[in-house]
């Protein structure tokens, strides 16, 4: 009987002992991830200006697009807290099917961080992943064209002037650049967007949101980036 016990009580301990240490390690991995490479670079690396690309060659080739900059911070080439700000429009002319036509125009902003995730992490290039807050308060325009009554002969008209609306959205990004001649670098990213909360009135769904673009479309986007070190 007490060799028994004392084999179920050692069982026990070394149960206990080998969750302890999984849970350390896998606490220590989560931590890891969390903190900066320790070698001799220093902490603060600059800043970096950036444009995209991707939105004013559809402001130029589609009915709606953006203008879009953003500042980002580089601590120690490793986390890159991150502030995008853009212009958003949109001018839909009258659809021949729906005989509708859609306007509006509004800046948008984001504001998130990226890890690179690269092992390299001050070499020429970064491979990142991160999370972007975004909002828009923006108006919209809707005009019908005159319909003839069937009934009454007479023409009949539909609109909407400054409808107010709002959206609030997330984004996941992944992205990577690539150094190519001093403090220049060009970039492009892949991002998911999902909507987290939107006002707007009685209109139902708009068709396009400054910033996160066709609302009945793919929640997926892009940007290229031409990026400059500071």
């Amino acid at each position: 009987m007490t060799r028994r016990t004392s084999i179920s009580v050692l069982f026990r301990r070394a149960t206990i002992s080998l969750l302890l240490l999984l849970s350390a390690t896998g606490a220590s991995a989560q931590w890891k991830f969390f903190t900066l490479q320790k070698d001799s670079i220093p902490t603060f690396r600059g800043f970096a200006v950036s444009f995209d690309l991707v939105g004013v060659a559809m402001m130029q080739l589609s009915d709606f697009g953006s203008y879009e900059g953003a500042l980002r911070v580089n601590i120690h080439d490793e986390w890159f807290p991150i502030v995008e700000i853009g212009y958003g429009k949109a001018d839909y002319p009258t659809d021949e099917v729906t005989r509708l036509s859609y306007q509006t125009q509004a800046p948008y902003f984001r504001v998130g961080i990226d890890k690179n995730l690269l092992k390299d992490k001050h070499g020429p290039y970064r491979l990142y992943a991160g999370l972007r807050y975004a909002f828009t308060s923006y108006k919209v325009d809707i005009a019908c064209q005159d319909i003839t009554d069937p009934k009454w002969k007479w023409p009949t008209s539909y609109g909407i002037k400054d409808q107010s609306c709002n959206f609030h959205w997330l984004e996941a990004v992944l992205g990577l650049d690539a150094k190519i001649y001093g403090p220049l670098h060009l970039g492009w990213s892949v991002r998911y967007k999902r909507r987290i909360a939107h006002k707007e009135g009685t209109i139902g769904r708009t068709w396009y949101v400054p910033g996160f673009g066709l609302e009945s479309d793919t929640r997926l986007g892009g940007t290229f980036n031409v990026i400059i070190d500071i």
